[in-house]
């Protein structure tokens, strides 16, 4: 065995097993057609010199790389990961592997990072939502690189897509909250300028406000980063009002737990003072106190049928790919009825 520190090579471990080339090349791509005692001497070979395959090369040669690319806004809170693990779970049991970046919410970011991720080889891309400019969308048709979009669904845009309503699920926890007698209603949203989940569930409320009657100038709205300093700084703005919120509504969970810290510094009662909700249902609306009323979103259903979906397309098993999947309001002890 080569004692030297140069990287291994295809040649070494077959000079270290006693076989041809060929016969390496056929164990590391192909082992059912060589036999155990062959493959066995191989692999010890590979595994006693960590040997591993030229990775550009075999792409070349097959013309195939076998990764996916996915583009999340953060990796700061725990929004995208449950989907993500999932989606990269169903990913290698169909033998592919991941790419991951962030875009901080960053459209000319987001941008950059697809070509980047195209450029190294990428076969499919995961995107989050469907607002980008029409440039990104026609270098990708162009590119003929099949894309899915997810954590959102609109019946009216023909993208690949697997996800939900963001604007209809707003709608229908809004609903449940003036059925409770709530009258006084503020919300804590995320930035909705360049994110459509965002700007949905702002207009889910809205729609639910004017529908039973209410002026939507009487809707305080805060828009702010995603964040629990920034939900729990946004929360005691909207308390400091001459009339402060029955109700706080608020875009996702973690906002949601940031009001609920805030409010629990102010001395405030939950939900005997004022109730919060929130939009995700992320393990941490379980286990804050009270515990978080809010949407549960199917994180790990979404995640492992994009994977699914996306390597239909990639394989050229299936042209536009459209998923609908069900939330569901999860009632827990934040919100009361007035």
């Amino acid at each position: 065995m080569s004692t030297s520190h140069s990287i291994p090579t295809l040649d070494d471990v077959a000079r270290a097993a006693g076989v041809s080339t060929a016969t390496v090349s056929r164990c590391l791509n192909a082992g059912d057609k060589v036999s155990k005692p062959t493959r066995d001497k191989v692999m010890q070979a590979v595994e006693a010199l960590g040997y591993t395959p030229n990775f550009n090369a075999r792409a070349m040669a097959a013309r195939r790389t076998h990764t996916i690319g996915a583009i999340i806004p953060t990796m700061e809170n725990a929004i995208f990961a449950r989907g993500l693990q999932a989606f990269q779970e169903t990913l290698h049991d169909h033998g592919y592997n991941l790419l991951v970046s962030s875009s901080a919410y960053r459209p000319e970011l987001e941008a950059e990072q697809i070509r980047a991720l195209v450029a190294r080889g990428a076969e499919g891309l995961l995107l989050i939502g469907y607002e980008r400019e029409k440039a990104v969308y026609d270098y990708l048709d162009r590119r003929g690189i099949p894309t899915m979009l997810a954590w959102a669904y609109r019946s009216d845009l023909s993208r690949s897509s697997v996800g939900f309503d963001n604007r209809a699920s707003m709608r229908m926890l809004a609903d449940r909250v003036i059925s409770m007698g709530h009258k006084r209603i503020a919300v804590i949203s995320g930035i909705a300028d360049g994110n459509d989940r965002a700007a949905e569930r702002l207009t889910g409320i809205r729609d639910s406000w004017v529908a039973n009657g209410f002026d939507l100038d009487d809707l305080p709205i805060v828009q702010t980063p995603y964040g629990t300093d920034n939900g729990a700084d946004a929360f005691e703005a909207l308390m400091k009002s001459e009339t402060p919120p029955s109700v706080v509504m608020c875009g996702n969970d973690v906002l949601a737990a940031g009001a609920m810290l805030r409010a629990r510094q102010l001395g405030y009662s939950v939900p005997d003072d004022v109730s919060i909700t929130g939009f995700d249902d992320i393990e941490l609306a379980q286990h804050l106190s009270p515990t978080l009323t809010t949407v549960h979103v199917p994180h790990r259903e979404m995640g492992g049928t994009a994977a699914r979906e996306l390597v239909k397309l990639i394989d050229g098993n299936a042209n536009t790919v459209r998923r609908q999947l069900n939330v569901s309001i999860v009632m827990r002890e934040s919100l009361a009825a007035v």
